[in-house]
């Protein structure tokens, strides 16, 4: 098992290493003005807002600036993980490591890229879940999850999966702002071989995982994806359109379109612990799996009232 790992590792390499985007010069132009997503894919598509035309252009421009910054934000949890895997591995010499560094160099870039589009969107919403006590537990929950190297690969899965859906949906529709969609192509393009990576390396790391962190896997990783999810788009976004921030950010976290997206969002996650043997030799999923994902005990979809 560990030398077909190692060879479906060494392909992402080979693939990292054939096409290198750089995308200062490679992914060029700018955001267009007015509306840079439609509608039905912004966060408040449920709630029945009325809004003026204005207030949506800039609910719009918000919302996608606040998920590039929740990327860079994420992606740089996701190198301290990587640097302190490093840090601490026995053998360099491994294919694992050698992937690993090219995935940080390709989150860099992503991170540059997104700097640069969220400068061009020039949002004025204050991300209020990067200050007081927020920002503290946030401190205290990243240091201590990048440690457990099941439950990290877990939350990268999921850093991963929720923005590809949404970069997904956005790229797909064609009232998307075109450079909005490039960059969520290239993007996309590149995670591809991060998820295949970690999807590949979940099943090591699940083997070496404690008790105490296969039991967090199982019973807490969810509450921690759905926050992690959740602050994609933070409460400050609403309150540059007048709408009450936190009492509107609940609304939507609640609301059945996000529910579901998140859901969909999670379910590859869960498969992927699946095929690790995280749940058991009959994979019966855990109460907070099956509400998190919108699954039966044996991972089938079914509907839940909403809460």
């Amino acid at each position: 098992m560990t030398a077909l790992v190692e060879e479906r590792i060494e392909k992402l390499s080979v693939a990292s290493l054939r096409r290198v985007i750089e995308p200062d010069t490679d992914v060029v132009g700018c955001v267009g003005p007015g509306m840079v997503l439609p509608h039905e894919l912004l966060s408040v598509s449920d709630l029945d807002l009325e809004l003026t035309e204005d207030q949506w252009t800039v609910l719009s421009r918000e919302e996608v600036a606040s998920v590039f910054d929740s990327g860079i934000r994420f992606e740089s949890m996701l190198m301290a993980g990587f640097g302190l895997m490093l840090a601490h591995r026995r053998d360099l010499v491994d294919p694992r490591v050698t992937y690993i560094l090219h995935e940080v160099g390709e989150e860099t870039r992503h991170s540059r890229l997104f700097v640069r589009v969220i400068e061009q969107l020039d949002p004025t919403a204050e991300n209020v879940l990067t200050r007081g006590i927020l920002r503290s537990l946030a401190r205290f929950l990243s240091s201590r999850v990048i440690k457990l190297e099941a439950l990290f690969c877990v939350m990268v899965l999921t850093g991963e999966e929720g923005p590809d859906l949404i970069q997904k949906r956005s790229s797909e529709h064609p009232q998307t702002d075109p450079f909005i969609r490039e960059v969520n192509r290239y993007h996309r393009l590149e995670e591809a071989r991060h998820l295949s990576f970690a999807r590949a390396v979940l099943p090591e790391l699940w083997d070496q995982a404690s008790a105490f962190e296969r039991m967090l896997v199982r019973h807490f990783a969810p509450q921690l994806m759905a926050s992690m999810f959740d602050s994609l788009v933070q409460p400050g976004v609403y309150q540059t359109v007048g709408l009450p921030g936190w009492r509107t950010w609940n609304a939507v976290r609640k609301s059945e379109a996000r529910r579901q997206l998140r859901a969909d969002a999670f379910r590859p996650v869960m498969e992927a612990l699946r095929v690790a043997g995280a749940f058991g030799r009959g994979n019966h999923l855990p109460r907070s799996w099956r509400r998190a994902c919108r699954v039966d005990a044996t991972g089938n979809p079914v509907t839940f009232e909403p809460a």
